[in-house]
């Protein structure tokens, strides 16, 4: 009994360790709710694809794109995050349950999406500023992509231009779910 408790430790202080050292050591609120989540506790080892979302920009279809990575990957360690911004030139003006609703009814999104955040450099929530700091980049429009890994650690960055089915995207998700 001894040792099964010792072993039960060691393994509890290992996965403490290893979210509140990585990028996920970061507590956010579920878009429209009051429920707040550390985001290294619930999704410490799955890969995560972070997004920077909007609603009225040329790159909203990729909420298309995401949510089917998302479906086709999920039971294999993916997780997409989505992150709604009004950082360029206001493409996400409305309240959090607007954004909800939209997301809902227009792309069926099931991927979690958090609360409204400031991406741009200067300005940026402190996880953004993190995931920047990482990859050598600030989001510079709508739908930025940042890979993490499932030990906590950015793999890699794509631009907005970015589609969720780009061939090395979807490569480098698919290496890092067999990791």
């Amino acid at each position: 009994m001894r040792t099964l408790l010792a072993i039960l430790t060691l393994l509890v202080a290992t996965m403490a360790f290893s979210y509140e050292d990585s990028l996920l050591d970061q507590d956010f609120r579920r878009l429209a709710s009051d429920e707040v989540i550390n985001l290294g506790e619930s999704y410490a080892g799955n890969v995560i694809l972070v997004v920077n979302t909007a609603s009225k920009c040329g790159n909203t279809p990729q909420y298309e794109g995401l949510e089917k990575l998302y479906e086709e990957y999920r039971d294999d360690g993916l997780v997409v995050l989505g992150f709604p911004s009004n950082d360029f030139f206001g493409q996400e003006p409305g309240t959090e349950e607007q954004i909800q609703e939209f997301c809902r009814l227009t792309y069926s999104i099931r991927f979690p999406m958090f609360e409204k955040v400031t991406v741009k450099e200067g300005k940026a929530h402190p996880f953004f500023d993190r995931l920047a700091a990482a990859a050598g980049t600030y989001p510079t429009w709508n739908f930025h992509k940042y890979l993490i890994g499932r030990d906590g650690q950015l793999i890699a960055e794509f631009s907005p231009r970015t589609q969720p089915y780009d061939e090395e995207m979807l490569a480098t998700i698919k290496g890092a779910l067999a990791d």
